[in-house]
């Protein structure tokens, strides 16, 4: 199906309309009419080329909030009419231990809301700056906030790098194998030492909300737990001495 969208060509043209191609829904799959879409910044260093790989056209857009248009008929989270979101993860393996603990992110075969490989039209994989999008519904999540703060809700789904100072993988038992895939899954950051990213994302700007960071504030450290499908905390995250000793 044929829907609006912008997107750019090239890295020195800038975003126009244009018309793209979405899938029709697949069992499994949730098409969802998009309300709003937050605008990062990883999507203007995307479509300008600032990033090696940009694949063009290039459609931005990771921080989506719709409403449920249609859901194919094996899907069992989602209904029509369900306010829901997408972040920057479209598809994985869905069979790997990262994908099996809810850690997609980690997955070798991860597949991004746009710039990633796809057998849909045009081979990669277009996002949210756009009026409709098709999702798998394993990466579709359930939105619960009141209809007048969907436009606040869409920049939380954000995994990029919020302003504020790095945090540090925890030191436990296992944690170097995980500081491993962190920094195989983040090429951009610190590749020596220990494993530093620019904190969590958008679940980093839920987190500084909690009490816990609160702690952390006043210098405790930060007790965020990155947890899984099951809501068992896998990791923890703490803030880095080297950096302060406290999150942002």
């Amino acid at each position: 199906m044929v829907v609006k969208a912008y997107g750019t060509p090239a890295g020195d043209a800038p975003l126009a309309p244009l018309n793209i191609t979405r899938r029709m829904p697949g069992a499994h799959d949730v098409q969802i009419g998009i309300l709003f879409c937050g605008i990062c910044h990883s999507d203007l260093h995307q479509a300008r080329g600032e990033w090696a790989g940009t694949l063009y056209p290039c459609v931005p857009g990771h921080e989506i909030v719709g409403r449920v248009a249609s859901v194919g008929a094996h899907v069992t989270r989602h209904r029509p009419g369900d306010l829901v979101g997408v972040g920057c993860i479209v598809d994985s393996c869905q069979h790997c231990a990262e994908c099996n603990d809810g850690l997609e992110n980690y997955c070798d075969s991860m597949i991004g809301t746009y710039n990633g490989p796809t057998p849909d039209a045009p081979g990669h994989t277009l996002g949210g700056y756009s009026q409709e999008v098709v999702v798998h519904e394993r990466y579709v999540l359930k939105i619960t906030h009141p209809e007048d703060q969907l436009a606040a809700v869409a920049p939380l789904l954000c995994a990029g790098s919020p302003p504020g100072r790095r945090c540090a993988i925890g030191d436990g038992p296992g944690q170097e194998d995980w500081r491993r895939r962190y920094r195989r899954s983040w090429p951009y950051g610190n590749q020596t030492g220990p494993c530093h990213g620019r904190a969590c994302g958008g679940l980093y700007h839920l987190g500084v909300k909690t009490d816990r960071c609160a702690e952390a504030r006043r210098g405790s450290g930060c007790g965020i737990a990155q947890r899984g499908r099951d809501g068992r905390p896998c990791q923890k995250l703490r803030s880095d001495p080297e950096h302060g000793g406290r999150a942002p």
